[in-house]
């Protein structure tokens, strides 16, 4: 990869532009919201409009013509999602003030029915993940762990499952450690005809529960039980069933005889077949299956590895008709690529290769693939299109950066969002050959009016080991490179991640800017986008060469004529909350302060499905669990280092334990430390201490490093 050495800028506050001055983080939030963007965008089947909610609208726009509008939904209530029927003549919407969440990804809401022009009927409360059936005659949705057919005509609903029963079966939807890594909730797909409903079963009885307390200003704090399943344990036992509509009998699809294995992304294939994935325990072989006729179920694609397959998504196999489908795969050429499958031959042929990466499909169309990747720079995501013979590539955006692409159907043009370090969003409706007919959102001048800019600049540098690293540096207003300034790392460092991006972002570090700090951040070994090689070597040792590069990191720093070195600090969330503690406790003094929030303080606490992708079982890898953990190095913890933990205690990811722990070992070994503690606040601190928690973390680096 080519070295940069870019000067970019990141907005640092909406009303305070005096070097000096006092920022808080209520200021860096309401500039955020300078940043625009369009919501809920869909694009109509004729490939020629799309819709977007505002408010309480949905409104349909010509990608062509900007005058050519038209408000297909207005209703008495703020939207928070929308669904048409495959005819396009009915609307499905959910009210956002009814969404009660349950983890990251669930919730349940009320749903609203309306033809195109009409007046919305509200038809089901509280349910989740609803779909129009093929004929658009029901809606398919999940209630208390139970899947229903709801009859639009007659305004009734069928049980298609009966067994739903809290903490031990579910039916259509998927469990904690489902929907948290392989990032889905509804686990049922409707055959094209609407004859069929294939749906999972996840028999959670034997894993064990976890509760988590509540508190919610009662007089008796109450536990929240749930199935979470810690590294090694026990996980759901998953099936397949298919469901016929008609007749309402219900049979099971053969996924294995091996019930100790992860099904998922169930889907009927453009030829009416029915497909889903497999993976086995250790996450080292991925297989898709297609179930033929007479029941008969086969693989049709598989990969595997000496150490993980990357968690696979919706994404990862896309059919583009009834026997070829296209694979995003960095097994075979140690770059994640994307390859031309036949169901029936195999694979075809590469349809990309380089040192560089696919990370996302945007659409295919004429023979053409449109894709984001990283063939220009592992900080920024580019469009590109070529033949699914791998011929004839072209580079559709000219800007280097980061680029989001909402495709039309068929791809005859799309909508573009675009970001780098010195640009706030811009989205433009483009042309598939990348040419802009409109501007629908620029934020450069509202941002602009609002904020204050400070320096920002990539580089790379190579450690004592030799390992060549991206990191960015931001300098404090006032810069002046005869005095020596304190430094913040922030990292998150966690495998196949990236938080060194040629993109716009706005955070609470970026108030430091006014107080005369340097921040910096170095993505290290095991983090994404620069191959397979790169990203695996932490396998089954995570932990030890992340800490190693981030006090490389620090050591680098500190070298140089304007920091002090004296006052170097680092701060993390989640995965950078446990990669905190241990520079802290590995760091000898190093870091004069460090903020862990919602920290992992040992992988044995953590879920199977990510713990176990990178670090093994722990029967099989104890090492890789315990001699890495903070945990095991807490009289470790200098004397001169500052340290904070952050946790909230309904944190039903990193569990409030993770920290509880830390601080046993810490008393234990008789070493002082700070903590606050955020009742009933989740992994994000919602629903109310975001802002909190970030104000206290400058307040924290003003006062200690």
């Amino acid at each position: 990869m080519r070295k940069l050495s870019l000067f970019a800028v990141a907005v640092v506050c909406a009303t305070v532009v005096a070097y000096g001055s006092i920022v808080k983080y209520e200021d860096i939030a309401k500039c955020r919201t300078a940043n625009g963007a369009i919501y809920g965008v869909r694009s109509m089947a004729d490939g020629e409009h799309f819709t977007i909610i505002k408010g309480a609208k949905i409104v349909r726009c010509s990608y062509a013509d900007r005058a050519d509008s038209l408000v297909v939904f207005e209703g008495d209530f703020r939207i928070g999602s929308y669904l048409f029927s495959a005819d396009e003549k009915q609307i499905l919407l959910s009210d956002a003030k009814s969404v009660k969440p349950i983890y990251r990804r669930s919730a349940t809401a009320d749903y609203y029915l309306s033809d195109i022009g009409g007046k919305a009927q509200k038809v089901l409360t509280q349910v989740r993940d609803v779909e129009f059936s093929a004929d658009g005659k029901h809606l398919v949705y999940a209630q208390n762990n139970n899947l229903y057919l709801y009859n639009i005509a007659t305004a009734t609903s069928k049980a298609v499952t009966t067994d739903g029963e809290w903490n031990k079966i579910i039916n259509g939807t998927s469990d904690w450690v489902y929907e948290e890594e392989y990032g889905f909730t509804k686990g049922y797909a409707v055959s094209p005809d609407g004859a069929k409903i294939a749906y999972l079963r996840f028999d959670e009885s034997e894993v064990p529960t976890f509760e988590m307390m509540r508190f919610d200003n009662e007089l008796y704090n109450k536990a929240y039980s749930f199935k979470y399943p810690k590294a090694g344990d026990k996980n759901s036992v998953v099936t397949l069933h298919l469901y016929d509509v008609a007749s309402g009998k219900t049979e099971q699809v053969a996924t294995g005889e091996n019930s100790d294995q992860y099904i998922f992304n169930v889907q009927w294939t453009p030829a009416g077949k029915l497909s889903f994935y497999r993976v086995n325990r250790l996450q080292n072989h991925f297989e898709v299956l297609l179930c033929e006729e007479g029941g008969v179920v086969r693989p049709i694609y598989e990969e595997r590895s000496a150490t993980y397959v990357e968690r696979p998504s919706s994404a990862t196999i896309q059919f583009i008709d009834g026997d070829r489908f296209i694979v995003s795969e960095e097994s075979s050429a140690g770059y994640n690529h994307l390859y031309l499958h036949s169901i029936n031959k195999g694979r075809l042929n590469a349809i990309t290769s380089g040192k560089w990466e696919v990370t996302s499909v945007i659409g295919v169309a004429k023979n053409r693939i449109y894709y984001l990747s990283t063939e220009r720079s592992p900080l920024g995501r580019d469009l590109y299109s070529v033949g699914l013979n791998g011929k004839g590539k072209r580079l559709h955006t000219a800007e280097e950066g980061f680029n989001s692409i909402a495709p039309s159907a068929g791809m005859r043009y799309y909508i573009r969002t675009f970001t780098n370090v010195t640009t706030p969003n811009v989205v433009t409706v483009c042309k598939a050959s990348g040419e802009v007919i409109d501007t629908l959102v620029d934020s450069r001048a509202k941002v602009a009016e609002r904020g204050v800019w400070v320096k920002r600049e990539f580089k790379q540098f190579v450690t004592e080991r030799g390992d060549t690293l991206n990191y960015y540096i931001q300098l404090p207003f006032g810069f002046d490179k005869s005095k020596r300034y304190p430094v913040l790392l922030t990292q998150y460092s966690g495998p196949g991640s990236q938080s060194v991006r040629n993109r716009w972002s706005l955070d609470w570090e970026d108030a430091l800017s006014h107080e005369g700090y340097i921040v910096a951040c170095c993505d290290g070994r095991g983090t994404g986008f620069r191959g397979e090689a790169f990203k695996k070597c932490t396998y089954a040792d995570l932990g030890r060469k992340e800490v190693e590069d981030q006090i490389s990191f620090a050591r680098y720093l500190a070298k140089q004529e304007f920091v002090d070195a004296e006052r170097i600090g680092i701060y993390g969330w989640s995965y950078g909350g446990f990669m905190a503690l241990n520079c802290a406790l590995h760091g000898e003094g190093l870091f004069r302060m460090a903020i862990a929030v919602a920290p992992v303080t040992s992988w044995r606490y953590y879920d199977t499905i990510y713990t176990e992708i990178y670090n093994g079982l722990p029967q099989d890898n104890p090492k890789g669990y315990d001699d890495n953990s903070p945990l095991s190095h807490a009289a470790k913890l200098s004397e001169r280092t500052q340290l904070l933990i952050i946790h909230g205690t309904a944190d039903d990811n990193v569990h409030f334990q993770n920290s509880m722990e830390m601080c046993r070992k810490l008393n234990e070994a008789g070493k002082q430390y700070d903590m606050m503690v955020y009742p009933d606040q989740n992994h994000s601190m919602r629903p109310s201490a975001t802002t909190l928690v970030r104000q206290k973390m400058i307040d924290y680096t003003l006062k200690h490093l």
